[in-house]
């Protein structure tokens, strides 16, 4: 039996996280256009707004239309194979009946002692990543609850968002290094005695990541209350659900470093601003007051682990990695 998330707001549920959804995405979208358009316009002028347009299309479409085992590859999570860890398996395949997925999310493995988990993908086609930290440290009742939050992140199409999120700011990135690169060339024009680039151009490049951190930390992330809910109601635990939250730092540390340039010291979150959580405190006291849904429990019995991508702490602690990011 599928599990209801929302009961019987179920649908009307899922329609506004449609709505909310497509509306974020539309507003990320319009400033990734215009921030394209304000770079060319000094030499396309009326015709900058077109490839604004062009560009925001292919990134919209690079998130719904890329597969997911393309994007884990960029972030070096590694697939393991079926019965490595059985019990997440199932318990991963009964997550997603129960909130009706048409199937369950390939795993994958991030090999990072930080405390992440993310999915990328569609509903019809999506894949989960967690990183060896959490294998290691989290509980497998706490680590069920995370993945019942993909599942439902999953089933509201969030992903797609967080997606184009994500793309957006490693465009933004680019731009900040092509802007350095050409201040790096107007300094030596200036000794030539040549024709700089625009300084203006110059100035929106490099502070492009900072531009779209901005129009991100501007929309709502109220979503994660819903899907702290949504996940207690896949597993009907919602202390389990508080405990994770308790122990799980979705933050590699804090939203002022995702302001500062993208140079490798600093830290950015994975694998998006949106995904910045309501204080914990507030998030597990809204869980706590949940009462669980009378269905069967998941059997969370804790069994031997073994590490399945890592080679040590050493190569396994967080530090800056392509395509830009810190885990």
């Amino acid at each position: 039996m599928t599990i209801d998330i929302e009961h019987s707001a179920s649908r009307a549920a899922d329609r506004s996280a449609t709505a909310t959804n497509i509306a974020q995405a539309a507003a990320l979208l319009l400033a990734f256009g215009a921030l394209v358009a304000l770079v060319l316009w000094p030499y396309l002028g009326i015709g900058a707004p077109v490839v604004g347009a062009l560009a925001a299309a292919g990134i919209a479409m690079a998130a719904f239309y890329v597969p997911p085992e393309l994007m884990m590859r960029l972030y070096g999570a590694q697939p393991y194979q079926a019965g490595d860890l059985a019990q997440l398996d199932r318990i991963a395949a009964e997550l997603a009946r129960r909130g009706g997925l048409p199937q369950a999310p390939r795993l994958y493995m991030v090999p990072s002692l930080q405390l992440s988990i993310f999915s990328m993908g569609r509903p019809a086609h999506s894949a989960t990543a967690f990183s060896e930290g959490l294998l290691r440290q989290l509980t497998l009742r706490e680590i069920t609850a995370m993945l019942a939050r993909e599942v439902a992140h999953t089933r509201r199409g969030d992903p797609v968002l967080f997606g184009i999120a994500d793309n957006i700011s490693r465009v933004a990135q680019a731009f900040y290094y092509a802007g350095l690169v050409l201040a790096g060339l107007n300094l030596f024009r200036a000794i030539s005695g040549e024709e700089p680039v625009p300084w203006t151009t110059v100035l929106v490049l490099v502070a492009s990541p900072v531009l779209m951190t901005l129009v991100q930390l501007a929309l709502s992330r109220s979503r994660e209350f819903a899907i702290d809910r949504a996940a207690t109601l896949l597993t009907g635990d919602p202390m389990g659900l508080a405990s994770a939250i308790a122990r799980f730092d979705i933050l590699a540390g804090s939203p002022l470093d995702d302001l500062l340039p993208p140079v490798p010291a600093r830290k950015v979150p994975l694998p998006s601003m949106l995904r910045l959580p309501p204080p914990t405190a507030q998030r597990i006291a809204l869980v706590s007051s949940f009462q669980p849904p009378p269905i069967p429990p998941l059997d969370t019995a804790e069994t031997p682990r073994i590490s399945l991508v890592g080679a040590g702490p050493i190569k396994l602690r967080p530090r800056y990695r392509f395509p830009g990011v810190w885990f």
